[in-house]
């Protein structure tokens, strides 16, 4: 079963579709089915994604401002337009270096 939330074969805009929302992550999944994921996230400055691990692998793109991805211990500042791939089942958490929206793909 496939879920989106986003009204399809209309042009839209990733960073207008998830805001800021002061001292908070905010998450809006744009499709889920049971090959994977897609969702959109606004972090506030200082806000952060525990280290933890995932079955899959996950590709994270930012679409705004300034971020850190922490892949086994190994940090990674990411810029807009900057990606990188956290590999499965390997320990990894995002954290804002300031305020910054990303993409994250995941496909099982």
């Amino acid at each position: 079963m496939e879920n989106i939330a986003f009204p399809t074969a209309e042009k839209f805009s990733m960073t207008e579709k998830v805001s800021y929302v002061d001292g908070s992550v905010v998450s809006k999944i744009i499709i889920r089915n049971e090959k994977g994921n897609v969702t959109l996230f606004a972090f506030d400055k200082g806000e952060f994604l525990s280290e933890h691990t995932a079955p899959f692998n996950a590709i994270v793109q930012v679409l705004d401002g300034k971020g850190e991805v922490v892949i086994d211990g190994k940090p990674f500042e990411l810029n807009i337009g900057d990606s990188i791939i956290m590999p499965a089942n390997v320990r990894h958490a995002v954290n804002a270096l300031e305020k910054f929206k990303m993409l994250l793909i995941m496909i099982k």
